[in-house]
C-alpha cells in the first residue's frame, strides 16, 4: 500500500530506533527508561494517504484517520501496524488509537485539531474525579485518545501534534465552557505506551495524560503552550504506575509535570495510587510549578524520583500540594540535582492548595505527607527559598533537605523560610531553613541521605 521508497525509509528508521534503544541499555553513565517498555518494530506499514489523507491544512481528515485505525484494529497483523503520516498539515477532529499500533509523524508532518468545538465528542467523567475537572458532568474526549489499549507508540521525526487550543482557552476565560476541555493526548486503562520524538503544542487543556495506566515511557518530546494558556500542564501521570519521563523540554501555562491520583471522595473511593514514577533530565519554564505532586492525590502517591532538572522563569520550582478532604498518602518522594533560575519560591509543600469537586468531601479526610528527600538543589534569583505548611492534625513528617543553596535576586532581601506543622531535618541548606528543620542530632533525619 505504501510506496516502496517509503517502506525502505521506514525500515531503516525502525532499525535505527531498535539500535538506539539497545544502545541506551549499555550506555555508560546515563540511566534511561529503556526496559520499562520494549520498543517494537512494525513490519506492516500503511500511510494515511492510502486512505485518502490530504495534508493541505484545509481538508478534514477525520474519516481517513478513523478508517486507518479501523484497518489496523481489524486486520490484526502479527507485530502490529505502523500508520505513517507524511509531510503536510492534516486537519482532523479527535480520533481514537488502537492496540499494536505506531502513529509515526514524518519530519514536517502536522496533525492539527479542528477548531469546530460544537462536534467534539463527549465522554464520561473519570471515576476518580466524579465529574469533569473544570465543569460538572462529562468531559470532551482528548484530541488523540486511547482507552483499554496496549502496545501503542506515538513517535516520528519531530513531527507536530497541534491542539489549536486558543478557542478553548477563550471559552475558559469567558466562562462559556459547558464541559471540561479536552486533553491533547490521553491514554486510559492502558499499558505499554511509548511517546517519543514528537512536538506537542497548544493543547486545549493538559497535554499528555496517562490515567489508570502502567508501563508508560515519555521521552525526547517537546511540549509548548503560551505562558498565559490556562491549565496546560505538560505531563500528568494520574493513578498510574511505572511511568518514566525523561530528556524533554516543556514550556506551558501551568505545571510542567504534575503527578496526580484522584480528587477528594471520588479518588479515595477509587483507590488507585500513582507509584514508581521517574522523571529525569527535564528542562523548562512556566508560571506555576516545575515538578509537582498534586494537588489531586486522594488515591495516594509514592515512590517518585525526579532528578537532573533545569527550571527557568518559574512560579515554584518543586511543589508538593494537597488539601483537606483529599485523604491519600504522599510518601517516598525524592527530588535531586535541580538547577533553577528566576523563581518566586524554590521549594513549597502546602496543605491548602486546590479546590473540591463538590460539597460532599469529608473534611476529616486529611492527607499524609511523609518521607520526602530534597537534595542537591542550586538556584539563582530565587525570591523565597521555601514554604512548608502541614496540617495541625496531620503534620508533614520525615522531611529531609540537604545540600541546597538558593541565591536571592541581586539587591533584594531574602524572604525567610516559612514553616508550620512540619518535622524533619536539614544539612547544608542556604539560606538557613525554618527552626523545625534545623537538625541538631547528627543521627537525625538527614544523617544518611547526603
Amino acid at each position: 500500500m505504501v510506496h516502496q521508497c517509503v517502506l525502505n525509509m521506514l525500515a531503516c528508521i525502525g532499525v535505527a530506533l531498535v539500535v538506539i534503544m539497545k544502545c541506551c541499555v549499555v550506555s555508560a553513565g546515563v540511566v534511561t527508561c529503556s526496559g520499562i517498555v520494549p520498543m517494537v518494530y512494525r513490519n506492516d506499514k500503511i500511510s494515511i494517504k492510502d486512505f485518502g489523507g490530504v495534508g493541505d491544512g484545509r481538508t478534514l481528515n477525520t474519516k481517513m484517520f478513523n478508517e486507518a485505525v479501523y484497518w489496523i484494529k481489524h486486520l490484526k497483523r502479527r507485530g502490529g501496524t505502523l500508520l505513517y503520516v507524511p509531510k503536510g498539515v492534516y486537519l482532523t477532529e479527535s480520533f481514537n488509537l488502537t492496540s499494536h499500533m505506531t502513529l509515526y509523524l514524518a519530519k514536517g508532518a502536522v496533525i492539527k485539531a479542528t477548531q469546530n468545538t460544537a462536534n467534539w465528542p463527549l465522554i464520561a467523567p473519570l471515576p476518580s474525579y466524579g465529574r469533569g475537572r473544570e465543569r460538572p458532568g462529562g468531559r470532551y474526549m482528548s484530541f488523540i485518545h486511547g482507552e483499554n489499549v496496549h502496545d501503542v507508540i506515538i513517535t516520528g521525526e519531530k513531527g507536530t501534534i497541534d491542539g489549536q487550543g486558543g478557542v478553548w482557552w477563550n471559552m475558559w476565560r469567558q466562562r462559556t465552557l459547558q464541559f471540561t476541555r479536552p486533553n491533547l493526548i490521553e491514554f486510559k486503562d492502558s499499558r505499554n505506551i511509548i511517546i517519543s520524538n514528537v512536538i506537542f503544542k497548544n493543547s486545549p487543556f493538559w497535554n499528555i495524560h496517562p490515567v489508570y495506566c502502567s508501563h508508560v515511557v515519555i521521552h525526547h518530546v517537546t511540549i509548548l503552550a503560551p505562558p498565559d494558556s490556562p491549565n496546560t500542564d505538560g505531563i500528568d501521570p494520574d493513578s498510574s504506575s511505572h511511568v518514566c519521563i525523561e530528556d524533554s523540554y516543556i514550556s506551558t501555562g501551568d505545571d510542567l509535570i504534575a503527578v496526580k491520583s484522584g480528587w477528594d471522595e471520588y479518588g479515595i473511593a477509587y483507590g488507585r495510587p500513582s507509584n514508581d514514577i521517574t522523571i529525569r533530565r527535564i528542562t523548562g519554564s512556566c508560571p506555576f510549578a516545575g515538578i509537582a505532586v498534586g494537588s489531586e492525590t486522594s488515591g495516594g502517591v509514592y515512590n517518585v524520583l525526579a532528578e537532573h532538572i533545569t527550571l527557568r522563569n518559574m512560579g515554584v520550582g518543586i511543589h508538593l500540594k494537597t488539601n483537606i478532604g483529599r485523604g491519600g498518602i504522599i510518601r517516598n518522594i525524592t527530588v535531586s540535582d535541580v538547577y533553577m533560575v528566576n523563581v518566586r519560591k524554590g521549594i513549597k509543600m502546602a496543605s491548602d492548595v486546590g479546590d473540591h469537586p463538590d460539597n460532599n468531601y469529608n473534611p476529616n479526610a486529611l492527607p499524609v505527607l511523609k518521607h520526602v528527600r530534597i537534595k542537591n538543589i542550586r538556584g539563582k534569583k530565587v525570591m523565597q527559598a521555601g514554604l512548608i505548611q502541614g496540617l495541625k492534625n496531620s503534620p508533614f513528617t520525615d522531611i529531609c533537605l540537604s545540600n541546597i543553596n538558593l541565591h536571592r535576586t541581586i539587591g533584594s532581601k531574602y524572604a525567610p523560610w516559612k514553616c508550620s506543622d512540619v518535622s524533619g531535618g536539614s544539612i547544608l541548606v542556604r539560606p538557613s531553613p525554618c527552626s523545625q528543620l534545623i537538625q541538631t542530632n547528627p543521627k537525625g533525619t538527614c544523617s544518611t541521605h547526603l
